[in-house]
């Protein structure tokens, strides 16, 4: 699943951006890191975040936060609107060391968007309204949004047939006899690797699918089936249990977080 590149190729800005953005459906920003941590969300469309550890994914009710030093790309999946905030090394709100995706409360997403609206301001209401910012960071509850990356060979190859076709109906027994690896076997690194079971990746991978596909537009009866859910109330009620609404309420909401902001193209930048 990682796209990471070799960390020679890596591109290092020290200062993480805090500014909006629009990024196409498909527009990417390459690996890079930075000095400060930083927050990553999407006003509109689905967002994907990679590492060599695995991907993070967040509609518009969920930020991202990626720690200072952490090597990560960036991907739009439908119309994106982009908020990156930076925030010094020493300033970690959440308290976290890892790529972790947050719940937005209906004020911590106005908060986001108002501090992203004029980076360049250095008054004092802006000092204020980081401050709130940082209140809600800090009381944002963890959301189990990330589809993690195998490194085991036989786990890979795995995964990466759910990858191609996250409908493929096969038990961990079959695949495992398609890649030559045991279901035991299979299961343990499951577990070891990636930290959840088999039926629970394989969830989370049919999810962050369905996300792409709804931001494309996609009938959410065409998505289940296309995902593997036997039916699409069967993909509903997984959807609702994942992000508190169902599919039909995402897509309202996407486009209802349509705003105008900067176009700014394939950018390498973020």
């Amino acid at each position: 699943m990682s796209n990471i590149r070799r960390p020679d190729s890596v591109r290092h800005t020290p200062q993480a951006p805090t500014r909006a953005q629009v990024l196409a459906a498909g527009d990417r920003i390459d690996a890079h890191r930075h000095d400060d941590h930083q927050i990553v969300y999407a006003g509109s469309g689905v967002l994907a975040v990679t590492t060599d550890a695995g991907t993070w994914f967040a509609p518009g009710t969920r930020a991202i936060w990626v720690p200072a030093g952490t090597v990560h790309s960036h991907r739009a999946h439908g119309h994106l609107d982009l908020h990156l905030i930076g925030l010094p090394a020493d300033d970690n709100p959440p308290g976290l060391d890892a790529p972790t995706v947050l719940a937005v409360s209906p004020l911590l997403r106005e908060l986001i968007l108002a501090y992203t609206r004029t980076p360049d301001d250095t008054g004092p209401e802006r000092h204020r309204l980081l401050g709130v910012l940082r209140d809600q960071l800090r009381a944002s509850p963890q959301q189990p949004l990330r589809l993690p990356a195998p490194a085991d060979p036989r786990l890979a190859a795995v995964c990466a047939i759910l990858r191609e076709d996250p409908a493929d109906p096969r038990p961990l027994a079959e695949l495992g006899a398609a890649t030559g690896a045991g279901e035991r076997t299979l299961s343990r690194l499951f577990r070891a690797e990636l930290g959840m079971t088999f039926p629970q990746w394989r969830t989370q991978a049919r999810l962050y699918h369905a996300l792409r596909m709804l931001a494309d537009d996609m009938p959410v009866t065409t998505v289940a089936h296309r995902c593997g859910w036997s039916s699409a109330s069967a993909f509903i009620e997984v959807f609702r249990r994942a992000f508190g609404y169902t599919p039909g309420t995402h897509r309202q909401r996407r486009k209802a977080a349509v705003v105008p902001t900067n176009r700014s193209g394939s950018s390498t930048q973020g």
